[in-house]
């Protein structure tokens, strides 16, 4: 019973038609579910993946008319995006010079080759050299050469003021090893602290960053909602009940159709979620139609005229 790596991470947008632009056109991945906030079906659910959608390739967001985020400390501070060498890093970099991106420079950082950029909201993205372990699934329709595209997620960056209680949280309850530390770039005050899950790899990475000069966060627009672990859909009852017996506060089995959930905060506040690997999103349209039109699961259905209705178009 182990996490296996990275679900899916969850941001906010407030303009989702240039979202979809900027994240299939700009980053070339592939819209794999038009669906709705569950518990809020005025706004959309977008999801991109990878060619086949597979478990671990998500970014996600929700469709929030809110202000931009006021960045600092109890927050999800970057997402990462693995993908297959140096060579892709240096492409990179001139794709998101020509497309207008902005971006930083090709940098070392937790041991890795990076290259941090932002969305058009200003949400924080790195692209992480992950040395082309593991598979890798192109999207046919992608802009971007196959071999450079983005492979999966790869590590989330957080912050928060004061690393303990969220380490161990980390380390005893979710079974995370803590692998190495170290001091953040000149400029910044704090550590980062580097983590891995199962048999680690980009896609099963944690960096904690401990800030405590920094305020909280305001969330909003460009900012990340949550993050999400992946673990085998056979072991889900028993994270459930190891919650239960950490005392850890959870929101309990909760059931999106396309995966199971269960919900609760680290002790610094950031939203964390434990995710089935299925039963995927291929369960209520074929996989080559994948995000074409919108998907709404069994609870909702009856609902879908007035739920369209509320939906802004894209």
């Amino acid at each position: 019973m182990t996490l296996q790596g990275m679900h899916h991470l969850t941001a906010v947008t407030a303009d989702p038609s240039a979202n979809v632009e900027f994240y299939t056109r700009t980053l070339g991945l592939r819209l794999v579910k038009k669906t709705v906030n569950q518990d809020d079906t005025t706004a959309y659910h977008l999801f991109y993946g990878d060619g086949v959608a597979s478990p671990g390739s998500d970014i996600t967001f929700f469709d929030f008319a809110v202000p931009l985020e006021r960045r600092g400390t109890h927050s999800i501070v970057r997402t990462g995006f693995r993908v297959a060498g140096e060579a892709s890093l240096s492409w990179w970099r001139e794709w998101l010079e020509r497309m207008g991106v902005v971006h930083g420079e090709i940098e070392t950082r937790g041991g890795r080759r990076v290259l941090d950029f932002e969305d058009p909201e200003g949400q924080r993205l790195a692209l992480v050299d992950d040395g082309g372990e593991g598979e890798a699934h192109p999207w046919s329709g992608s802009p971007i050469p196959a071999e450079h595209q983005i492979r999966g997620l790869g590590p989330a960056a957080l912050s928060v003021p004061e690393a303990a209680p969220t380490h161990a949280l980390l380390t005893q309850v979710l079974g995370m090893e803590q692998v190495a530390e170290e001091a953040l770039p000149a400029g910044e005050v704090g550590t980062l602290r580097l983590y891995r899950m199962g048999q680690g790899g980009a896609h099963a990475e944690l960096h904690l960053r401990e800030e405590p000069g920094l305020s909280p966060a305001r969330p909003g627009a460009g900012g990340a909602h949550h993050l999400a672990f992946r673990i085998a859909d056979g072991d889900y009852d028993a994270w459930a009940a190891h919650l239960r017996a950490a005392r850890v506060p959870n929101s309990g089995p909760v059931d999106r159709f396309y995966f199971r959930s269960l919900y609760f905060r680290e002790p610094n506040g950031i939203l964390f979620e434990i995710a089935t690997e299925g039963p995927g999103f291929a369960v209520d349209e074929p996989p080559e139609r994948l995000g074409e039109k919108l998907s709404l699961p069994p609870f909702l259905e009856a609902q879908r005229r007035s739920i369209e209705a509320r939906l802004k178009p894209l």
